[in-house]
């Protein structure tokens, strides 16, 4: 399958992006990790703006010559990546909250939660509707946007409460500190709601 140039500059854009906001996170999403680790992390930070756009662009080109087979894995391939940007937006908004804030669990947590994902679900939308399903039309748009907000609430619903539930009721396991495992909460309620958000726009909102 060929890429067109958005398909080139597209995950360049979303792996630099990832790096950026990890590297925001990194620093001050007061994460304790082993030494080990940390020695791991520290060296080799620095190269993820460089790291990260190049894996994003190879996972893109892969998925092209795989599509030749099964289309479908090329338009998943793209949600997957705008996913993973999706995610970090999600979590980097999440960290700024509760740095800024000083609270990483509670209430404040799920308002917090509830903005972040605000967040990832407006740069979902546009990403989603002009990247993974080529949806270039603007009639029907409010219509469109209606199904869109329906399937993402719904989503918003069940992220929401999956990361409160593993947060607030489940609590810190493994050893693992309130703020390393606010951030398990969050990454857990991203994952359960993946194919749920995929299928629902691929079949309903920007369906061709």
């Amino acid at each position: 399958m060929k890429l067109k140039k958005t398909d080139i500059i597209s995950p360049i854009i979303i792996g630099e992006a990832v790096a950026f906001i990890l590297l925001g996170i990194l620093k001050y999403g007061s994460l304790e990790f082993p030494p080990i680790v940390d020695g791991v992390i520290a060296k080799w930070a620095k190269f993820l703006p460089i790291i990260l756009p190049v894996l994003a662009f190879a996972g893109i080109f892969v998925a092209s010559f795989l599509a030749k087979k099964v289309l479908s894995l090329f338009q998943l391939a793209k949600f997957l990546l705008t996913g993973i940007l999706n995610t970090f937006v999600d979590i980097g908004v999440l960290t700024f909250l509760m740095v800024v804030s000083g609270f990483f669990s509670g209430w404040p947590y799920v308002l917090f939660k509830a903005i972040s994902f605000t967040c990832a679900v407006i740069n979902s939308y546009f990403w989603n509707k002009f990247w993974t399903y080529e949806k270039k039309e603007i009639k029907g748009a409010g219509k469109e946007f209606g199904k869109f907000y329906l399937i993402t609430g719904i989503g918003f619903l069940l992220n929401v409460s999956i990361a409160s539930f593993v947060v607030n009721i489940v609590g810190p396991q493994f050893g693992l500190t309130a703020e390393v495992w606010s951030y398990v909460g969050a990454i857990f309620a991203v994952l359960c709601v993946f194919m749920w958000n995929f299928l629902g726009y691929k079949f309903l909102v920007f369906k061709k």
